[in-house]
Formats: C-alpha cells, structure tokens, sequence
C-alpha cells in the first residue's frame, strides 16, 4: 500500500517539486533580497499558525489507532516548548518581519487545507503529505541558503535546521496513518494536488512581486 501511496503522490506532485520552483532556486543561489525574506516570514506565519489548529482537528476525526496517534504525535512536536511557532518567529523576527495582511496566495493556501480537512480524513492526510512529502529537503535548502548567503545567526536559522531534522519523521508518520486507512488512490491523489498546487501558487507569488 505504501509503495502504490507513494506513487499515487509522485505523480500527484510531479510538476509542483518545490525545490524547482524558481523562487527557492533563487534562494538556494542567493539571489532574494531581505525584502523578499521578510515579506515571505510575514505570509509563512499564517500557515505555521494554521498548521496545529489543522493536526488538532485531523486527529478528532479520526478513531483510536495508529492514524489518530500519528497526527497527534505530529501535533505535539509543533506545540512542544519551544513551539514551533516560536522558533519560527525568531527566524521572522531577524529579517523584520511585521503584521501584514494574508495575501491572496495566502489565504488561497490555507484555504486548500480547510478544504481537504472538511471532505474526510484520507483527503486530509494526503493533503498534508503533500508539503511534508518534501519538507525535509525544502527545510534544509532553505537553511543552507539562509547561512550562505543571507547571513542568519544560528537561532535564526533554528526553525529551518529542525523541520530538516523533524519532516522525514512527520511524513513517515502521516504515511503510516493513511495507510492504515485503505484509501481510494484517486482520492489520495486528488487532495495531494490541491494542496500542491496551492503552495507553488504561492511560490509563484512571490516571484510575480519580486518582478
């Protein structure tokens, strides 16, 4: 199952890497400016603040057992001291980043995980693997970029390193839990290029402002 699971996303995903979007390819060689840093933090806050609420009401949709565990594991890691949103704000905080409004990328973005959440539990596991499928590799580019090039003290670079560290345990973990639950792979499938597509959208608004 897991192996036709990993399939189903591969394809699901299969223009939406991440890593080959222009605006990480652009970190990755250095080539943000600060502005472009604190302007992505402000919007990023916005799913990093979504994210344990979205765990929290996963993990109440589903039964005892392996899946309800997996995500409720998932949720202690962002909630344990520190939170996640914590070392995520001093990231933030280093590069200015300040209250501004939900763009519409955004909101467009968290929306997508609203969405896979109120149609079933197989929807929203796939949609969250859809991002955490390639947290790992995104969260040490990112931290690699932020010391080489944007010069990042090391807390500053601490919530980067951490999801590097972390990400391959959470998508193992939500893995696992959509497994146990049999899922229709056109469903799978499905959620996984929703949410997918509504992270490069994101990405691609960042491009279309730094233009």
């Amino acid at each position: 199952m897991k192996t036709q699971l990993r399939e189903t996303l591969d394809a699901a995903l299969a223009h939406r890497q991440l890593l080959d979007h222009p605006f990480y390819r652009r970190w990755e060689a250095g080539d943000l400016n600060e502005g472009e840093l604190t302007s992505y933090a402000e919007q990023y806050r916005y799913f990093e603040t979504m994210l344990p609420t979205f765990l929290l009401s996963l993990s109440e949709q589903l039964p005892e057992g392996l899946a309800r565990d997996s995500v409720l594991d998932n949720y202690r890691d962002e909630v344990s001291e520190p939170s996640h949103l914590e070392l995520f704000e001093v990231f933030a905080n280093f590069y200015g980043a300040s209250s501004a409004p939900i763009s519409p990328a955004m909101k467009t973005l968290v929306t997508s995980y609203d969405d896979v959440l109120k149609q079933s539990p197989v929807a929203a596991l796939a949609g969250l693997l859809a991002y955490e499928y390639q947290g790992s590799a995104i969260a040490e580019s990112k931290a690699d970029g932020l010391v080489k090039y944007f010069n990042a003290s090391s807390n500053a670079v601490t919530f980067w390193t951490v999801h590097g560290t972390i990400e391959e345990d959470h998508a193992a973990w939500t893995m696992d839990a959509l497994s146990s639950l049999e899922p229709d792979e056109t469903e799978v499938g499905a959620a996984a290029r929703l949410v997918g597509e509504a992270w490069w959208a994101f990405l691609d608004e960042r491009e279309l402002l730094a233009a």
